[in-house]
């Protein structure tokens, strides 16, 4: 496992965008990237942003690497420092502005709402955000997502500043998976037609 550079970031573009095409959440903001150009572009452009907003705040991206080829990555919010809050409200406005210019005003309220409803379902003491996790769909079912989770439980369970690992997903079929690597189920909701289920991991205490 190594932590990505701004340098990987057209690998984690190409990876994201195609791990996420089928994604509801994808679909739900941007349209079918499969069959639609403009969709297409427009998640790529978000995938992109998402890259660069990690450097700006207080996020790391780690990747699954064989033979120099990245075949699955995930995006993780460490618990924020007041000093990076600040650095949020300075910096990533100009992103935004760019963003908008890529994407549509519409996308980015969905956007705006989504984040309102999920960061209200986590919980209120320190801990890790996972914001994105994904596989090159040629690799799934090989267990690359499961390292790449497991890497981040492991960071987490170690965190002394962190009690745990809270995420959101729109996919139905992804929560007994999760729920097998120790997440529990705290909130079912919903944004318009799309199902958001809010799942959280308590760290485990390690043993002196």
């Amino acid at each position: 496992m190594s932590k990505l550079t701004k340098s990987d970031k057209p690998l984690f573009v190409s990876l994201m965008s195609s791990a996420f095409a089928q994604d509801p959440l994808f679909l739900h903001l941007f349209g079918d990237s499969e069959r639609d150009s403009k969709a297409r572009s427009h998640a790529t452009a978000f995938v992109s942003f998402m890259f660069e907003k990690s450097f700006l705040l207080h996020e790391e991206v780690w990747g699954y690497f064989e033979n120099e080829r990245l075949l699955g990555a995930y995006v993780v919010e460490k618990p924020h420092a007041n000093m990076l809050r600040t650095l949020k409200g300075v910096l990533l406005p100009g992103r935004l502005i760019l963003l908008l210019f890529q994407t549509s005003g519409k996308t980015l309220n969905l956007l705006k709402s989504y984040i309102s409803v999920t960061r209200s379902a986590a919980p209120p003491f320190p801990h890790h955000y996972l914001i994105m996790i994904g596989v090159k769909p040629e690799e799934q079912g090989k267990e690359i997502g499961k390292a790449l989770l497991k890497h981040l439980l492991d960071a987490v369970n170690k965190a002394k500043k962190s009690q745990g690992v809270a995420l959101d997903t729109e996919n139905e079929r992804n929560i007994n998976w999760y729920r097998n690597l120790g997440f529990t189920l705290s909130k079912e909701t919903q944004i318009g037609q799309l199902p958001v289920y809010c799942m959280f991991y308590q760290k485990q205490q390690l043993l002196r």
